[in-house]
């Protein structure tokens, strides 16, 4: 399992825990020699689905490393029953400097796939996951998070697909996975992202957002690690460790889709952001969002910010200084889970 410029340490009909890399050659300053290593660790024992499990695809965003880790640190290899495969931080190089994007190259991994067999680091991982890995799963999980620059209010996302089977199977491991918001991803899907590279492969695929802020929610960690294994144990592949009550998810209490860009709210220049909503709101058309000052010019009158549309707001951004064109509301419409 490998493409010309990254293969892998891992011996994929071994039983038992693995820890190895993905080797990314590229020669630099840093590694003039040898290769850049994106961690990766494998369980397999008998037979049973194979199951890919991402975190760190953004550099800043570390609810879903740390709860990978918990997962790496405490499954028993002998109650596996298929494949796990499991990468904490797939764009390695960005979680090193807890940036978005690749300091090796300035890219965004989200926006990479389904990458290039000759370019540059990040798009040889992404073409390595969507043309090599993602084809021999069954299921894939990827855990996100606002990083520092946005807050999600915590929800799982899918990508609606014309295969029914393959939704279906997608919004079971939603619901197993039990955050309260379901985001689907429709005609405003980036067609770059880890989700559409699982569509293309007809592979069942949730997304989480983990709340941001650029560190690690410790709520919202145990959160994504009992939903982790949750969803493993309803694919079958391994149990779940926490007792029932314990463990038992949050049923889906709605279901939102970004209706219209427009109905988001943007900075209108460069200035401070003066926020006075939060992710999580309903919100009616024409309520007070919040404030926009010009700071670097405060001669100017300042702009009350107000919701274009009524609707959820599904993220806002988290810092004050912003520059022309950045969303600072997300803003969704409620739809049917099952629609």
């Amino acid at each position: 399992m490998s493409t010309k410029f990254v293969s892998s340490s891992i011996d994929w009909e071994k039983e038992g825990k693995q820890v190895g890399d993905l080797r990314v050659q590229w020669s630099d300053n840093l590694v003039p020699l040898g290769y850049h290593a994106v961690p990766l660790i494998y369980f397999r024992k008998g037979q049973g689905p194979n199951v890919l499990l991402l975190g760190g695809v953004h550099g800043d965003e570390f609810e879903g490393p740390s709860s990978l880790m918990r997962l790496v640190q405490n499954i028993d290899p002998e109650k596996v029953s298929g494949k796990i495969m499991i990468i904490p931080a797939l764009n390695r190089p960005a979680v090193s400097v807890s940036e978005r994007n690749s300091p090796l190259d300035g890219k965004n991994m989200n926006r990479s796939f389904p990458g290039n067999a000759q370019g540059t680091p990040t798009e040889l991982i992404s073409c390595h996951i969507e043309s090599v890995i993602i084809p021999n799963c069954d299921a894939v999980i990827d855990l996100h998070s606002g990083g520092k620059a946005s807050y999600f209010t915590p929800c799982t996302l899918v990508t609606e697909v014309a295969n029914r089977e393959v939704m279906k199977a997608s919004l079971e491991l939603a619901e197993a996975f039990g955050l309260p918001t379901l985001w689907k991803l429709g005609e405003y899907n980036d067609d770059r992202s880890v989700n559409s590279a699982a569509a293309r492969n007809a592979v069942p695929m949730i997304a989480a957002e983990l709340g941001g802020g650029g560190g690690s929610s410790p709520e919202l960690t145990k959160a994504s690690e009992k939903g982790l294994y949750r969803c493993l144990a309803q694919l079958g592949v391994y149990p779940d460790p926490f007792d029932e009550e314990l463990s038992q998810g949050t049923r889906i209490a709605r279901a939102v889709y970004t209706e219209d860009l427009n109905h988001c709210i943007f900075a209108p220049g460069r200035g401070l952001f003066d926020r006075d909503c939060k992710a999580g709101s309903y919100v009616q058309q024409g309520d007070i969002a919040g404030y926009f000052h010009w700071l670097e010019e405060p001669e100017r009158e300042s702009v009350t910010l107000r919701f274009l549309n009524s609707g959820f707001v599904l993220a806002h951004l988290n810092r004050g200084m912003v520059n022309r064109g950045e969303m600072l509301f997300l803003v969704t419409q409620e739809t049917e889970l099952n629609s």
